[in-house]
C-alpha cells in the first residue's frame, strides 16, 4: 500500500529550469538532491507522478517525440538511483491557450488523480517551484510545497497572491522536502478549503 501521492513540477524541482527552455535531452540536466530525494521517497513508499507544463510544444520549439526523449532520459536517471515516477502528464498548451490542462488550472493533477484511481486529492502534495503550480495544487485540494530551487526564490516573495499562502510548506529543494517529510518534520495540516 502507497505511503500517499506526491505531484512534482518538473522544470526547476526535478531538473535545471532555463528562460530559454529545455529544448532537447542534452539539456535536460537533473539535480542530483532531486535523484536523491525521488529514491528516498519511492523507497518509503511514496508514489511518484509528474505534473508539468510544456508549452514549448505550442511554441514550436520542440515535439512531443522530443519531449518523451527528455521523459524517458528522467525516467532513466531517477531509475539509475534507486527511485521510480509512476506518471508523466503535460499540458502542451501556451499560455493563451484556454486549456483546463495548463496550471495554474488543476486539470494535469485530475489526470493524475484519475490515473491512480482516486476519489481526491486532499492527502497529495504538489510540490513545484511557481506560483502555478501551487495555485493548481491548491484548486485541485493538495497540501502544497514551494522548493526555493528553479524559480523558487522569486516565488516566495509572490505567495501573497495565492488564496491560502498560509497553507504553503517552503522547503530549500526537493531533497529539504523528502527528508522533512520522512522525518514527520512537515507540520501542516490538510488544506482548508
Amino acid at each position: 500500500m502507497s505511503a500517499g501521492l506526491i505531484i512534482l513540477d518538473r522544470d526547476g524541482v526535478i531538473n535545471e529550469d532555463s528562460i530559454e527552455f529545455i529544448k532537447s535531452p542534452e539539456q535536460w540536466l537533473s539535480f542530483p538532491q532531486a535523484l536523491e530525494a525521488i529514491a528516498r521517497l519511492h523507497q518509503a513508499g511514496w508514489t511518484l507522478a509528474v505534473a508539468t507544463n510544456q508549452s514549448g510544444i505550442a511554441r514550436g520549439y520542440f515535439t512531443e517525440d522530443t519531449l518523451k526523449a527528455m521523459h524517458d532520459k528522467m525516467h532513466d536517471e531517477v531509475e539509475a538511483a534507486g527511485g521510480h515516477i509512476t506518471h508523466v502528464v503535460h499540458s502542451p498548451h501556451g499560455p493563451d491557450d484556454d486549456s483546463d490542462t495548463r496550471k495554474p488550472k488543476p486539470g494535469l493533477l485530475y489526470q493524475i488523480r484519475d490515473l491512480c484511481r482516486l476519489e481526491c486529492l486532499d492527502d497529495a502534495w504538489m510540490v513545484g517551484d511557481s506560483l502555478r503550480d501551487l495555485q493548481a495544487g491548491q484548486a485541485a485540494g493538495c497540501k502544497t510545497a514551494l522548493v526555493l530551487t528553479g524559480k523558487g526564490e522569486i516565488t516566495r516573495g509572490d505567495l501573497d497572491q495565492l488564496d491560502r499562502p498560509d497553507d504553503v510548506v517552503i522547503t530549500e529543494s526537493l531533497l529539504d522536502f523528502a527528508n522533512r517529510l520522512l522525518s514527520d518534520d512537515l507540520t501542516l495540516t490538510a488544506p482548508r478549503r
